[in-house]
């Protein structure tokens, strides 16, 4: 068949169904399936309805119903307590007010009765587990037989001794109650979870009133001061043992209150009773009470860690026993021995417990008794103080009496009119024995060069004040700081880290050079001697950033020691300090290090600044060391690093030529102004050949303006014609300079300049001819002035008019 047939007979087929029909069918099947999914999406939203977890919505409070502000055990508290104390409060005004009405036998029956009921109300109570009214009740109870006690006395008793019947029912008090407490709760064991409720209030209120009773009956026999403070550190003990119970939370409170407060005060007692000792037996009977607050505190301590006693608190009750302890031996050595000796023999004491620190001890402990040692060295220290400051800062004084005479002795030197300080005499020995311990007892690697550091400061210390303490000859405490200085210098090159040696060798070095003031031989030995050995030490590499500064300092005291000894005047003298700086120089091109090229240039800097302050007085040499300071600074500049150095000695040398010209009497500002500004524009044409970026405003505007400003102002305030036409002159050159080369710079300040001098010459005419015009002249010109404004500014507007309305057209 071929392919026209086949169009043919395809092209007259029927189609069954018919397309309508078909088109019918598709959307009746359509629609069936939209309504089946709206039910089956209906369904899955009931179903996660249904699996969601049911919440529980609380209806908005009606206007009537407020939430409560507390909760139901609150308030039974509350009432509870409110309860008690009336109760306490009723019985109290019974007792006070209403006891005269009834008769001994009614009163005692009446009280007895009330406090038995109270007492045994809480049994039934607590088997039908009302512990809170139960606890109520026997707190007031617990009041009634207070006012029980009080009534025995009142009535029965009246002439007792109050201290000692205070004592005796206060015992008795505290024995009813804890076997009260005893008999209705169980705070010491663990209660099982069908046991009855007990009572907690009876045992702490019995550990309450045990507290008073020791201290009662030593008042009451009258026993003493020392006997209240045993009194004191028993009951504390007792608090103690206690306080270090497992179980019973509210007694191990109470108790442990007991014990901080009893302690403390018995210490504090104990202490007062030690420091107003005035002979053996009184400061041995101190001692032994204070060693028994200490023994307290360090059983506290050891026995740690302990419910409510952490091992924080450990160790700061061992540190308080091992400082109370050692104040118990010191009350009894300030008695026993001279006052010169009761420090040292204090920190011996301080010293012994850092050998019990090393031994077997527990940690706390140890760490405690380790810091009271500390603190017992720093008091010391603290105590030698004075003495170190008085020997280092008391040579300084000698800069007012140079050279007035060699004292006496060392303390002579040192103290001048300072006095010394009573029973130092010893300081050296506590200085030592500081070190002597942080060098043996610090062994951690982390503290250890901590403490080796403050070991060589102490022995530093102990020989610098040796010679002033033993009043030494004044020869011997130069010598004796002097060989100390070279000893540190020494040291320093042995040790890894030689900056603390060499800050103390700089502070005895500064001390020695202070004390040899006094005399002139010793002044030019010793800062000779001193310039050496530094100069020595900077020679050696890797010497740190002080030593090289040291001698440059000390060479430039010796040349105006040396000048002063030879009768030179100061100017002169400034040449000799000259030679410091040159020698700064040298050294820190070649100097290895930052820091220490950086010390030496300060140092010569300085130098060159003391050179300068001597020469003010003669300006012909004042110039002539300006101008050398000016060429060591440009040395100093030709160094890659110190190219900045340029501009100080460019300045240096501007500074020389203008003292030099002032002192020949030059008052013409050219003279000072032209030789900077041809200096000036040879650096700037220098400039701008090496790097064409630079502006001729950088290159020439601070030459130009160094001579053409002062000569202008000048030549605007004098009138002669010889400035002006010179200035006119130069500044027409350097106009037409910068136009022919298309310079800025030249073109502005020299076409201003030349402005500025035709104005002057011309400023008289100008006057004469305002001062010829009429007066309406000015008003005039103004009005004219506006109307050509006013005419230029309407002609632009119609230009820009006509241009829009071209621009209109164009569309």
């Amino acid at each position: 068949m071929s392919g026209a047939v086949t169009r043919t007979t395809l092209r007259g087929m029927t189609q069954i169904p018919s397309p309508a029909e078909e088109l019918r069918l598709l959307d009746t099947e359509l629609r069936q399936l939209d309504a089946r999914r709206a039910v089956l999406l209906t369904r899955r939203a009931w179903l996660l309805h249904a699996l969601q977890p049911v919440t529980v919505r609380t209806a908005p409070p009606m206007p009537g119903n407020r939430r409560p502000e507390t909760t139901a055990p609150g308030v039974q508290n509350v009432l509870l307590l409110l309860g008690g104390i009336l109760l306490a409060v009723a019985a109290v005004a019974f007792t006070l007010v209403g006891w005269g009405q009834l008769g001994i036998t009614g009163r005692s029956l009446v009280l007895g009765a009330v406090t038995l009921a109270a007492l045994g109300a809480p049994v039934p109570l607590l088997r039908r587990g009302l512990r809170s009214t139960a606890e109520a009740l026997a707190g007031t109870g617990l009041v009634l037989t207070v006012l029980d006690a009080y009534a025995l006395y009142a009535v029965a008793l009246p002439r007792t001794d109050g201290a000692g019947y205070a004592a005796l029912a206060s015992t008795a008090l505290a024995a009813i109650w804890a076997a009260y407490g005893l008999a209705l709760g169980t705070p010491l064991r663990t209660a099982g979870p069908g046991a009855r409720p007990s009572l907690r209030l009876p045992l702490p209120a019995a550990v309450a009133a045990a507290q008073p009773p020791l201290v009662l009956w030593a008042v009451a026999a009258s026993a003493g001061a020392y006997a209240v403070t045993v009194a004191l550190l028993l009951t504390a003990a007792l608090d103690l043992a206690l306080a270090l119970l497992p179980r019973g939370r509210s007694v191990r409170t109470v108790a442990a209150v007991g014990a901080y407060g009893l302690g403390a005060w018995g210490t504090f007692a104990a202490g007062c009773l030690s420091w107003a000792s005035t002979g053996p037996g009184s400061a041995a009977r101190a001692a032994a009470l204070l060693l028994l607050a200490a023994s307290i505190a360090l059983t506290a301590a050891w026995s740690a860690p302990k419910p409510g006693l952490t091992t924080a608190t450990a160790t700061g009750l061992a540190t308080a026993g091992g400082l109370v302890g050692v104040g118990a031996i010191g009350g009894v050595l300030r008695v026993s021995l001279p006052a010169e000796w009761t420090v040292p023999g204090q920190l011996a004491c301080g010293i012994a417990l850092l050998a019990v620190a090393g031994t077997r001890v527990p940690a706390r402990v140890r760490s405690g008794l380790a810091l009271a040692a500390g603190c017992v060295g720093a008091l010391a220290l603290a105590w030698a103080l004075p003495v170190v400051v008085i020997s280092l800062l008391g040579p300084a004084g000698r800069l007012g009496s140079v050279w007035s005479g060699a004292p006496s002795n060392a303390r002579d030197a040192v103290t001048g009119s300072l006095p010394w300080p009573v029973d130092a005499v010893t300081a050296p020995l506590v200085l030592a024995l500081v070190a002597a311990a942080l060098v043996v007892a610090v062994r951690p690697a982390a503290w250890r060069p901590h403490a080796l550091a403050g070991a060589l400061t102490l022995a530093w210390a102990t020989v610098f004040v040796l010679p002033a303490t033993l009043e030494l000859p004044y020869a011997a405490a130069l010598s004796v700081q002097g060989l100390t200085t070279a000893a540190l210098l020494g040291h320093a090159r042995r040790t890894a880290s030689p900056l603390p040696s060499h800050v103390l060798a700089l502070l005895t070095s500064l001390s020695l050079a202070f004390l040899a003031l006094a005399s002139e031989g010793a002044t030019l030995t010793v800062l000779a001697a001193l310039t050496a050995l530094f100069a020595a030490v900077a020679a050696r590499p890797g010497t740190g950033p002080l030593a090289a500064p040291a001698a440059l300092g000390y060479a430039t005291a010796l040349a105006c020691a040396v000048g002063a000894s030879l009768g030179l005047q100061p100017q002169h003298t400034a040449l000799l300090v000259l030679v410091v700086p040159v020698t700064a120089a040298l050294l820190a091109a070649r100097a290895e290090g930052r820091a220490t090229t950086l010390s030496i240039e300060i140092t010569g800097a300085l130098a060159g600044l003391l050179a300068i302050a001597l020469t003010v007085s003669e300006p012909p040499l004042l110039a002539t060391v300006l101008a050398l300071c000016g060429l060591i600074a440009a040395a100093t500049a030709v160094r890659e690093d110190r190219r900045p150095v340029q501009y100080a000695a460019v300045a240096l040398f501007v500074l020389a030529s203008w003292v030099r010209l002032a002192s020949w009497g030059v008052g013409s500002p050219e003279a000072y102004t032209l030789p900077v500004t041809v200096a000036a524009l040879v650096l700037g044409a220098y400039r701008r050949r090496s790097d064409t970026t630079v502006s001729s405003w950088t290159a020439y505007a601070p030459g130009l303006s160094v001579t053409l400003v002062p000569s202008l102002s000048v030549a605007w305030g004098e009138g002669q014609w010889q400035r002006p036409l010179l200035l006119g002159a130069a500044a027409l050159a350097v106009t037409l300079l910068g136009a022919r080369h298309r310079l800025q710079a030249p073109l502005v300040l020299g076409g201003a300049t030349l402005v500025l001098v035709a104005l002057h010459e011309l400023a008289p005419y100008i006057v004469q001819i305002v001062d010829a015009l009429p007066r309406w002249t000015p008003p005039a010109l103004a009005g004219l002035l506006l109307l050509a404004l006013g005419a230029t500014y309407e002609q632009r507007i119609r230009d820009a008019r006509r241009v829009r309305e071209v621009l209109g057209r164009m569309d």
